[in-house]
């Protein structure tokens, strides 16, 4: 639709030319004042009656335009806005994924080792001792402690200390097998679990992460040289886990007792 545009451009210039003829003094008391006001005032009604039928027709001309796309443009279109709220909701998914992923991270890995925490170690414990029970197999359950530990953080302070927990973390990684459950129990105490796994497995195992923490040393002058002391123990049929952690924690008092810086089995 072509739009009459000079028709309305000559009715603002007729516009423009009638209100300077009303505000010359010279004209203040002609008699065809009232006249001129009454034509001004029809010529701005027509034009902005004009320019609101022009704003309709462009609107059923977009219409029209809609309407007489074919139904495989139309759905083509469609299409596209379906790709792309797609697109959109695939990245929220991601982004929710990332965040819920960075949460439950968070809430069962030990801050500082990045070892499993207790929370964590909890949950496990129940699942492997009713899989022990279920499947009738061994589950070997220990407990370490780091020894001197008081005495690298009185003499080297915390900042050391938490270095020296977080190397025995990495000997502790090193040493356990891929099926193997290990974490921070809490302050300087890790816990084990190795699932079907015997008595004499369960002390390889131990010993080969005693060995490698006992190679490594801390502080700068005078250096102190790490080591840790362990208690183990085999869960038995029917045994409620707590009285093993129980057994486990007396074994490895035992071991304290005895010199440190080594495995006792709790019978």
């Amino acid at each position: 639709m072509t739009r009459p545009s000079g028709s309305i451009k000559d009715g603002k210039i007729l516009l423009e030319r009638i209100q300077a003829a009303l505000e010359d003094p010279d004209h203040a008391h002609h008699p065809l004042i009232p006249l001129l006001e009454e034509v001004g005032e029809h010529i701005l009604g027509q034009s902005q009656r004009m320019e609101r039928l022009l704003r309709i027709s462009d609107g059923y001309h977009l219409l029209e335009h809609s309407q007489n796309l074919t139904l495989a443009e139309r759905c083509e279109k469609q299409l596209r806005r379906m790709e792309k709220l797609a697109r959109i909701s695939d990245q929220y998914q991601r982004n929710l994924w990332e965040v819920t992923e960075t949460l439950r991270q968070a809430a069962n890995q030990d801050s500082l080792t990045g070892l499993a925490n207790r929370r964590f170690l909890m949950e496990r414990l129940k699942e492997e001792t009713h899989r022990a029970t279920r499947k009738d197999t061994s589950l070997a359950i220990a407990l370490m402690d780091v020894d001197h530990f008081k005495q690298i953080n009185d003499r080297f302070g915390h900042e050391v200390g938490d270095v020296a927990l977080c190397e025995i973390a990495g000997a502790v990684r090193q040493g356990v097998r891929l099926y193997d459950v290990y974490g921070r129990w809490g302050g300087e105490e890790f816990l084990l679990m190795l699932p079907d796994t015997r008595r004499d497995e369960a002390i390889m195992v131990l010993e080969r992460i005693r060995q490698t923490i006992s190679t490594l040393t801390v502080g700068e002058d005078d250096p102190i040289r790490l080591s840790a002391s362990f208690g183990v123990t085999l869960l038995r049929s029917g045994e409620d886990v707590d009285d093993a952690l129980k057994r486990a924690d007396d074994a490895l008092f035992k071991a304290k007792r005895e010199g440190r810086d080594r495995v006792v089995v709790g019978e």
